[in-house]
């Protein structure tokens, strides 16, 4: 009996993967074979940097919002906890939207931040 291989299945995989490598230089997009370890490597390095983007943005934001308070006369932490002393509950991505475009309204929330930092030395005194 004759060896039977599955070849629609196998085709379909392998156009799978060459599709995936689409955009390759070289045999990396031609070659099955190398395709497939650039394809499984590249998911690889998708999946790690899907985290570290969002740690990159993070870093991005809090250097932002802390240029924009230390031209409103203040620091980044003091900030923050003024902040959270106020109940004012903006993400660091509004923050720092704020802080680049619209400065008037980011140093009213500075002056609220001041103000909440001053009522609780007031209170703890």
């Amino acid at each position: 009996m004759p060896r039977a291989t599955n070849a629609p299945a196998s085709r379909k995989r392998r156009k799978r993967i060459l599709k995936k490598a689409k955009g390759f230089r070289g045999s990396r997009s031609k070659l099955y074979r190398t395709a497939k370890d650039s394809v499984t490597k590249a998911q690889q390095w998708a999946y790690r940097d899907r985290k570290n983007r969002k740690r990159t943005f993070r870093r991005l934001w809090i250097s932002r919002i802390s240029a924009g308070a230390k031209i409103n006369g203040m620091n980044y932490s003091r900030l923050m906890e003024g902040f959270s002393a106020a109940g004012i509950e903006l993400d660091r991505k509004v923050l720092s939207d704020l802080a680049i475009h619209d400065e008037a309204a980011f140093a009213a929330l500075v002056a609220k931040s001041k103000a909440a930092l001053e009522e609780k030395a007031k209170q703890a005194a």
